[in-house]
């Protein structure tokens, strides 16, 4: 039985799940879909074509499915999806996507969202990511499942940030940063892999040992970098995350790979 206070304000059309909670003061709009389980706290307002997965929890004044910020945006009929066991914490902010992003934004299952996070239009975030208080993503950011985005900090619009990478507090990321990855700065380099990450996911120690001798080999000085991506497939083609690294550097995007300092690569 869903446990709606008094002072909510649900629109008719909203569709709720089996045991909803919302607490004083909420609004739910008309296009809405609430899944089992959800409990919006206090003060939480759900707007626009927002589907919310079972089991997330919201915090007070989190403003979620409003319009993008984004002055092309015309008012298309454009969603944002939100996945099963989320937390999102107070003052969080995520829009739906536009026209020119695919109409979505996408939000995993598992991840944990701190207070004043914000994801913005066209986002596609994975499984299990951190957003550490008052991390902000621009427009069509791709976060890959177990990353980790730092306090405080910034990502460029149309940033790719690979699974278990991480990114330190109070970075600025213009570039995209490969799986595994540990960056940091304004603006942000890579700074090595996130070993620390790989250790808590209980990778084995040869997948670790081949990640650091791949990423050596990646980021060296020597040749141009498909000469070296072309090296380090032939040594490591039976390694999968290796090979995740290779696979994502390859891809055609519209920003660079973001590079160690020279320090840090030797």
């Amino acid at each position: 039985m869903s446990n709606i206070h008094p002072t909510a304000i649900i629109d008719g059309s909203a569709q709720l799940g089996e045991d909803v909670s919302i607490g004083p003061y909420c609004t739910v709009g008309s296009e809405v879909s609430l899944g089992d389980g959800v409990v919006l706290h206090s003060h939480v307002v759900v707007a626009g074509r927002t589907r919310i997965g079972s089991g997330t929890q919201i915090y007070p004044f989190a403003s979620i499915g409003h319009c993008p910020q984004d002055l092309k945006y015309q008012g298309e009929p454009s969603s944002l999806e939100i996945g099963r066991d989320n937390v999102i914490r107070e003052h969080v902010t995520m829009n739906p996507g536009t026209e020119g992003g695919g109409m979505l934004t996408k939000v995993g299952d598992g991840c944990l969202f701190m207070i004043g996070a914000h994801i913005a239009h066209d986002c596609q975030i994975g499984n299990h990511t951190i957003f550490v208080n008052n991390a902000t993503l621009g427009g069509h950011v791709e976060i890959g499942d177990w990353a980790i985005i730092g306090g405080l900090s910034a990502v460029h619009q149309f940033v790719r940030i690979g699974r278990h990478a991480m990114v330190g507090g109070m970075s600025g990321v213009e570039n995209d940063v490969i799986p595994y990855g540990s960056v940091f700065g304004n603006r942000a380099h890579l700074s090595g892999l996130n070993l620390v990450g790989l250790k808590r996911r209980e990778f084995s120690r040869d997948n670790i040992h081949d990640l650091r001798r791949a990423y050596r080999l990646i980021f060296a000085q020597e040749g141009t970098l498909a000469e070296r991506l072309a090296d380090v497939s032939e040594l490591f083609s039976g390694v999968e995350p290796v090979m995740e690294i290779v696979e994502f550097v390859g891809v055609n995007s519209s920003r660079s790979i973001c590079q160690p300092l020279l320090e840090d690569a030797a």
